[in-house]
């Protein structure tokens, strides 16, 4: 099974070139963006619209196969943020150093498996959003390709 081009133009398409974990936005000085299915085949995903997201390669190296992990505060079993069902800003808070707090379990799990704030991570926001590239959202994407 791999995914259509229709559907991978799709999935670009609609997260307008915007990482859908991290909110990072594709440009010419990053790796190209992937299609990451949000529950793995391994676990039953299939290659529908409804289980694909645009994610950036550090986000989908460390997602991997992933769908839970435990909530750093409770530890408790956890499924991980899924951006077809839930919104970014209930899981996730940018902080003002950049650094992405979770806010619910799902956030604080998701930020810990895609190790989020990685110090390097942290930078890279950082100076993209001294750029005015971050945080990614639609119109700014849209105005920058």
């Amino acid at each position: 099974m791999t995914v259509s081009r229709a559907n991978a133009r799709e999935v670009r398409r609609r997260a307008s070139g915007c990482c859908e974990y991290c909110r990072q936005l594709e440009t010419k000085r990053s790796i190209r963006f992937q299609i990451d299915h949000i529950i793995a085949r391994r676990h039953g995903g299939d290659d529908s619209l409804d289980n694909l997201c645009l994610s950036c390669y550090e986000c989908n190296s460390y997602k991997g196969p992933h769908i839970a992990a435990l909530d750093p505060l409770t530890e408790e079993p956890t499924r991980l943020y899924n951006p077809r069902t839930q919104n970014w800003e209930a899981h996730f808070d940018l902080q003002l150093d950049m650094s992405i707090g979770g806010i619910s379990p799902e956030g604080r799990a998701t930020a810990s498996v895609l190790r989020l704030n990685l110090p390097r991570r942290i930078i890279e926001r950082h100076e993209a959003w001294l750029r005015g590239e971050y945080p990614c959202v639609k119109a700014a994407a849209d105005a920058l390709q």
